[in-house]
């Protein structure tokens, strides 16, 4: 069945669906719970709902979930409890996470984990068939369970993908959303046709008429040229939502993974190896995370990486350097070339792959963007300040995560808030508000004072300050091609190179202030290009149902970067500007010029785009 079949499909049916947008473990559990819950409604009379679907997009593989190696963290063990989980993501949070979405959190994830059990998800066992639980840094229990070795979130998304494709109720459509449009509280999903699909049944541009939108994108590791992120963590939630109206928090915290390969496509090490003994050293064989904390290379990774990034700048950028070599002191019984190719067969084969025997030789490694714990502000149950519109997972700020997240907690977020959502969204009465908590975590905080700050008029004072580049005008990309791969590919890796030197590891305000002007112009040149590239779409489209030759892969190449890159420059823009607000350093947000934590500032900040 076309996209398009399938649209004209989802319009006949006498409700309009629930739509997500995203098939990580977020998007997959609202869409199970929202099908649960539209089942349950029908059964008990609700006659409208009998022919409503749950239209989940995005890909499978294509997913931050898919690419995870580390595992999902969960109380689930006799020695454990989630009040011991809760104290755990607390501390590692740095004053910043909401104890009430914490608690919710972990006793709800002990119980979407069991489920997960019960429903027979390939998590690992040892010959006794007993889970595996491994340690990870920060948490005070061994709690972390993995599947297949290094590749959890490719087990997990796959098993539970499975449970999707048995769910009559659930439509899959693999199309690019690049727009949210609002009319009072109708959100339309705007998205582009399919290349592949006939041209002449098809159009160049679509949409669906949701009653509700979840958005369940992921994160935003494109921002950055070094990332653990797969090529689809574009910002476009955050983006998307901010250009809806949505409130924005927390953008100033960017999690970056202290051990990623520091060559090719920055291969996630996982912090699973640091966790059975392995340990980091500088070029000069020096082992430097004892002496920084206590709990050494299982610290929190904020720390982990800036040390990491430290020893680096300090010998010319040059990478520093993970040694496997102490882990076969804690497993004697079994080569310790073997032990590795067990416990982390993707890792052993990617290295391998690369000429390097981790068995025997150190890893060169690097920082990089890992996870985002600021996104789209939501209430409990992930609703937005836009009625009709909720988000989940990683590009929602639930308070969750705080200013630097828990190792393993990202996917139990995904799950746990991802299912409340998914009922949420298909059982509250139309005229709902969102209820969010208070951005001050104080005990007796309220949301009175919590006012979200506009950036447009900060973007139009960047915009009138650029210095250096002339201003961008509609002249500026040709109307007739929209925009070249190789012309979009060098303005987001300029834009990348912007983020990564002024709003990167370690940040101050002049740095940051430098790239206000820059990220303001990426906004205007991505925007005329995405609407020229739309253009030439359009034409392409029209061109094949006339019978022409068919140009349309090429022109839905350059308008889904276009797209991507607008999405980017306006998340990197909102993300600076949150992050000079915040004068002090506090979990993974570290000034050189505000080195110390100010008390007075444990309170987020809400950004919307204009008011």
């Amino acid at each position: 069945m076309t996209v398009m079949q399938t649209i004209t499909n989802l319009d006949s049916a006498a409700h309009r669906p629930i739509v997500i947008v995203g098939a990580g473990i977020a998007g997959i559990s609202a869409a199970l719970a929202a099908a649960d819950a539209i089942d349950t409604a029908a059964s008990r009379g609700d006659a409208s709902r009998a022919d409503q679907k749950v239209v989940l997009i995005g890909s499978v593989d294509g997913s931050n979930t898919y690419h995870a190696q580390g595992g999902i963290a969960a109380a689930v063990f006799s020695d454990d409890d989630p009040a011991l989980h809760t104290r755990d993501t607390l501390v590692a949070g740095a004053g910043l996470c909401d104890p009430v979405a914490v608690d919710i959190l972990t006793r709800e994830g002990k119980d979407r984990v069991n489920e997960l059990i019960a429903e027979g998800v390939h998590f690992d066992r040892d010959a006794n068939g007993d889970l595996v639980r491994g340690l990870e840094g920060a948490h005070s229990r061994k709690r972390i369970l993995h599947a297949g070795g290094d590749a959890t979130g490719r087990v997990v998304e796959t098993d539970i993908a499975a449970m999707v494709r048995g769910n009559e109720r659930i439509v899959p459509l693999d199309v690019y959303v690049y727009r949210l449009a609002r009319d009072g509280e109708s959100l339309r999903v705007m998205f582009h046709g399919l290349p592949g699909d006939d041209a002449s049944a098809g159009t160049a541009d679509a949409s669906i008429e949701a009653e509700r939108v979840i958005l369940a994108t992921g994160g935003a590791g494109i921002m950055y040229p070094y990332t653990t992120n797969p090529a689809g963590a574009n910002a476009n939630g955050v983006a998307m939502a901010l250009m809806a109206g949505a409130q924005v928090a927390d953008l100033e915290f960017y999690q970056f993974h202290p051990t990623a390969l520091a060559m090719g496509d920055n291969f996630l090490i996982s912090e699973a190896v640091r966790g059975e003994g392995a340990q980091l050293f500088n070029e000069t064989g020096e082992r430097y995370m004892p002496g920084i904390d206590a709990r050494a290379e299982l610290a929190p990774r904020d720390i982990v990486a800036r040390e990491n990034f430290k020893q680096m700048m300090a010998q010319d950028g040059r990478p520093v350097f993970l040694d496997t070599r102490p882990i076969g002191a804690r497993h004697p019984d079994m080569p310790l070339a073997e032990f590795l190719a067990r416990r982390f067969p993707t890792i052993d084969a990617y290295l391998k792959a690369k000429g390097i025997d981790w068995s025997r030789e150190r890893v060169p490694i690097t920082p990089a963007a890992h996870y985002y714990m600021g996104g789209v502000r939501t209430d409990m149950h992930g609703r937005t300040s836009v009625p009709g519109l909720y988000a989940a997972g990683e590009c929602a700020r639930t308070g969750v995560q705080g200013a630097n997240r828990l190792a393993s907690n990202s996917l139990l977020e995904g799950l746990v808030f991802g299912h409340r959502t998914g009922i949420a969204a298909v059982t509250d009465p139309a005229g709902t508000r969102w209820d969010p908590r208070p951005l001050n975590v104080a005990e007796g905080a309220t949301t009175d004072g919590d006012d979200a700050h506009p950036l447009a008029p900060t973007y139009r004072e960047a915009l009138d300050s650029a210095t250096g580049e002339r201003q961008v005008t509609g002249t500026d990309c040709d109307a007739e091609t929209g925009g070249n791969d190789s012309e979009i590919a060098e303005r987001i890796a300029g834009l990348e190179h912007t983020m990564w030197f002024n709003v990167g590891v370690l940040r101050d305000a002049p740095h940051m202030e430098s790239a206000l002007p820059t990220l303001a112009q990426d906004i205007e040149w991505f925007g005329h290009t995405a609407a020229a590239a739309q253009k030439r779409y359009g034409e392409a489209w029209q061109a094949a149902r006339d019978g022409g030759e068919d140009a349309r892969d090429d022109a839905y190449r350059a308008l889904v970067a276009a797209h991507n890159g607008r999405c980017l420059a306006i998340t990197a823009f909102a993300a600076t500007v949150a992050a000079l607000a915040r004068t002090e350093s506090r979990g993974a947000h570290a000034r050189t010029d505000y080195p110390d934590t100010d008390p007075a500032q444990a309170v987020s900040r809400a950004f919307v785009w204009d008011r």
